[in-house]
């Protein structure tokens, strides 16, 4: 059993990394606080949770830096009114981040195995207002579309143009680009009634984004 004063210390000194990496919204610090990474961290790698760095999950897949997670939330400059797409679910913590911040969450992944376990915490969480699907991610959700933000948790080597067309005027979405074996640029695109503004905000290492879904055993 964990100590509880040593655990209460372990996410104290866990939100004061994300602050002094850059993430300083008071909404996404209290979506960060309020959702734990404990949750979705498991096995062996449970003990670090608290730690601002990636770690393995099913699938090999990994959870994102929580640091990364922030910053990326932050970009996207996500209101109480905004229908959020995010492309990547994962083990469903920066689903249950948005989901503190948005008003609906659409999320999709290749791997039958995450989008369970995933849709199994956040009902536990008790979160209503994600919506968790198995799908290839590359075509986004056209049904669902336009969305007001989009997220993409893997690299592409360019912004995919599905995911663009399905993003609203004047909507945002993040998206780590390049290739990858290499860092990447993670990327905020702004769509304009002119065309998309793009902004380079760091560099970032995520698995690929591939298309199709996933057979069982991959």
């Amino acid at each position: 059993m964990t100590d509880p004063d040593a655990l209460a210390q372990r996410k104290m000194q866990f939100l004061f990394a994300l602050r002094s990496r850059g993430v300083t919204d008071p909404a996404v610090l209290t979506a960060m606080e309020q959702i734990d990474r404990g949750l979705f961290v498991r096995g062996l790698f449970s003990e670090r949770a608290y730690e601002d760095t990636p770690l393995p999950i099913s699938c090999g897949q990994t959870i994102s830096q929580p640091s990364v997670v922030g910053l990326m939330t932050q970009a996207l400059e996500v209101t109480s009114r905004d229908k959020v797409l995010e492309v990547g679910t994962g083990s469903g913590y920066q689903a249950a981040i948005l989901s503190q911040l948005a008003r609906r969450v659409y999320t999709v992944d290749r791997h039958k195995r995450l989008v369970q376990e995933a849709r199994g915490i956040i009902d536990q969480l008790g979160i209503v207002n994600i919506t968790s699907l198995i799908s290839d991610g590359s075509f986004g959700l056209p049904d669902q579309a336009p969305f007001d933000k989009i997220i993409v948790t893997a690299a592409a080597e360019d912004p995919p143009g599905p995911l663009l067309a399905q993003l609203k005027i004047g909507g945002i979405m993040v998206v780590p680009v390049g290739q990858s074996d290499a860092v990447q640029s993670l990327i905020r695109v702004r769509k304009t009634e002119d065309g998309l503004d793009y902004d380079e905000l760091r560099s970032v290492r995520f698995v690929p984004l591939l298309e199709g879904v996933a057979r069982e055993n991959d």
